[in-house]
């Protein structure tokens, strides 16, 4: 019996690794090659182009802390979305392991946000956001092909983020805070042991809290073009939890998780008195989870990923076209994190497109409510 689990813990330990890296690379506020970009902001209906220099409401803590100088007072906002999927898998006729696609995997996704904004005098504001990472759940159904790296995960994830800004002079503020952030997953693989017998490998409540930093720049040197330019840090994920199985597979699992820094530059100009035209560029560090380290019943694993940087460019408009109501649209691109050859069922990450239109309408001089809809292809299929 002992040399029959021999094969399933190295599997095991291998495809675990790769599915967790897939699932939980997601952090604060940012799009990329594997940071969700939809935060039900209204930089949300421009597809997060110019996000961190356009400063319509609270949300300026989330973006780039240091904007938050340019609110006249105090301020609130809040946003909830869905996201609904559609993910499909194409399993070739010869796999080993059947042709089944599992349907559509994708299930539905909360994500939600609020930010305060707090005036301390002309230079000074403090913040606070506190907003979803991440929700994810897939389900295609058990008996598909790719069923040994994958047949249930549900993600959550909360972060909380006290920030500061300062305005230095009157065209250059800088702000910037701690993030604290909260992940669990639980996640369901099959394990192929030798014979026609499949089991159920089950990783329940992984958890961790970890915290970075963030600090931003806001150059605002004429009342109609700002520029921001923010960066964030590496976070170190350390996943703590149980996997559970069949006899000889319970054991602790620990899984250090590299989350990438990143560096993102935004534009706003206003040209004219009703159009104002935004743009971002971003680059962000996925290298450093190239190798990945898995700890299972005390023994380490290393696993190499293929990760590689991504760069995200997006581009956005804003027209007024009355007094009271403002319409927004956006396109961005970001390339992918893995390149073809490493990429598994489990770890489908590819280049992504996104297109967003939304509205807003002004109730009165303090209460604007906001709609947007945003379409992301995030694989070449």
């Amino acid at each position: 019996m002992t040399r029959v689990l021999r094969r399933p813990h190295g599997l095991v330990r291998i495809s675990v690794a790769l599915a967790v890296l897939g699932l939980l690379t997601a952090d604060a506020a940012r799009a990329g090659g594997l940071y969700v970009s939809e935060f039900s902001t209204s930089s949300q209906a421009n597809a997060g182009a110019g996000r961190g220099a356009w400063i319509p409401d609270a949300s300026a803590s989330l973006h780039n802390p240091a904007s938050m100088t340019e609110l006249d007072d105090h301020g609130f906002a809040g946003g909830f979305s869905l996201g609904f999927g559609d993910v499909q898998f194409d399993a070739a006729s010869s796999s080993p392991s059947g042709t089944g696609n599992g349907g559509n995997q994708a299930g539905i996704a909360p994500i939600a946000s609020s930010s305060y904004v707090h005036k301390v005098s002309d230079r000074v504001r403090f913040g606070t956001s506190l907003f979803t990472i991440s929700g994810s759940i897939l389900d295609p159904s058990n008996n598909w092909a790719g069923r040994f790296e994958l047949t249930e995960v549900s993600l959550l994830t909360l972060s909380i983020s006290p920030t500061v800004a300062i305005r230095v002079t009157d065209w250059l503020s800088v702000g910037g805070g701690p993030i604290a952030t909260y992940g669990v997953l639980n996640w369901d693989v099959r394990v192929p042991f030798p014979g026609p017998a499949e089991s159920t490998v089950r990783l329940d409540n992984l958890d961790d809290w970890q915290a970075t930093g963030r600090v931003g720049l806001l150059i605002h040197p004429h009342e109609d073009f700002a520029l921001s330019v923010y960066y964030n840090a590496k976070t170190d994920f350390e996943l703590d939890g149980r996997i559970g199985g069949p006899a000889g597979l319970s054991r602790d699992l620990d899984i250090d998780l590299p989350l990438a820094q990143f560096i993102e530059v935004s534009a706003y100009w206003q040209a004219t008195e009703r159009l104002a035209l935004l743009a971002t560029f971003n680059w962000e560090d996925w290298s450093e989870a190239d190798d990945l380290k898995l700890t299972l019943g005390g023994v380490t694993t290393a696993a190499t990923t293929g990760f590689v940087d991504t760069y995200k460019i997006g581009f956005g408009a804003n027209y007024r076209i009355v007094d009271d109501w403002l319409l927004q649209t956006g396109l961005s691109y970001d390339t992918s994190a893995l390149k073809n050859k490493d990429r598994t069922t489990a770890l489908p990450v590819d280049e992504q497109i996104r297109f967003a239109f939304g509205a807003q309408h002004d109730l009165n001089e303090t209460t604007t409510l906001g709609l947007n809809f945003v379409f992301a292809n995030l694989c070449k299929g």
